[in-house]
């Protein structure tokens, strides 16, 4: 057994009952599963918001339940967090004291000791503000303190056979508008309905950005030149949500 899998078992065997913050991603479905492979007493928590990719919440309940763990799933009504709808550079801090604060607060409820997330050793925590949020509120990243990095992660879940190991890396639709730029229902809804329409034409890990009015497919690289290809479908596939949709010259990594 490596140095890091002592870390996250010692962990396990001396929290008490946990609370896992779990979004349905590659790191927080691994962590419930290493939880619930080593007999731990852990709660996942699942946040539904507005916010929230369109199914997400049901990914995760569901992979919770396929690891023999009932989830608790907590609503959160994203558009009543003061200052979060202003759009502004603190945004990512005030949406990550709203979710986790009714992590937390859940988790007392559940007589959990422990709050923990799905944070590993490649994500940056210099300025970067819900990290700072996390830290306030006496959030643990086992994870993270095992030094495991996403790579790792991936290759360890694809070993335990986990159907998320190759998950593409997410965000909160609010990420999806422009800084500045008011977070609405209707934008936030247009957003999402817009991700769900190009994903049914088969493209995987991309964004649609909007600054409120103009709509950006943001791509990975792998993928940009179908999208090129297939612009009309594109456009006619997103035309009930925006007038019209270009390709950014910005590519991701996945």
């Amino acid at each position: 057994m490596s140095l890091s899998s002592d870390s996250l078992e010692s962990f396990f065997r001396s929290s008490g009952r946990i609370a896992i913050a779990c979004s349905g991603g590659t790191d927080s479905t691994f962590l419930v599963h290493e939880g619930a492979k080593m007999g731990a007493d852990i709660v996942p928590i699942i946040i539904r918001s507005q916010l929230a990719c369109h199914g997400e919440v049901e990914g995760a309940v569901e992979f919770c339940r396929s690891q023999g763990v009932e989830p608790v799933v907590v609503d959160v009504d994203a558009m009543s967090v003061e200052g979060l709808l202003a759009n502004g550079p603190d945004r990512c801090y005030l949406c990550k004291k709203a979710m986790f604060g009714a992590v937390t607060a859940k988790a007392r409820e559940l007589g959990c000791d422990v709050v923990a997330d799905g944070t590993n050793a490649s994500d940056p925590v210099e300025d970067r503000p819900g990290m700072r949020a996390l830290a306030e509120m006496g959030v643990r990243s086992p994870l993270r303190d095992a030094g495991l990095t996403k790579s790792q992660i991936r290759r360890l879940s694809r070993t335990e056979r986990l159907s998320t190991w190759n998950k593409l890396s997410n965000s909160c639709l609010a990420t999806r508008v422009a800084t500045g730029v008011r977070i609405t229902p209707e934008i936030v809804e247009r957003v999402g309905n817009s991700e769900d329409a190009i994903g049914l034409l088969g493209f995987t890990g991309f964004r649609v950005r909007t600054d409120g009015t103009d709509a950006r497919l943001e791509l990975r690289a792998s993928e940009r030149e179908a999208a090129v290809r297939r612009i009309d479908e594109i456009r006619k596939a997103v035309s009930p949500w925006f007038d019209d949709i270009s390709i950014s010259e910005v590519t991701r990594d996945g």
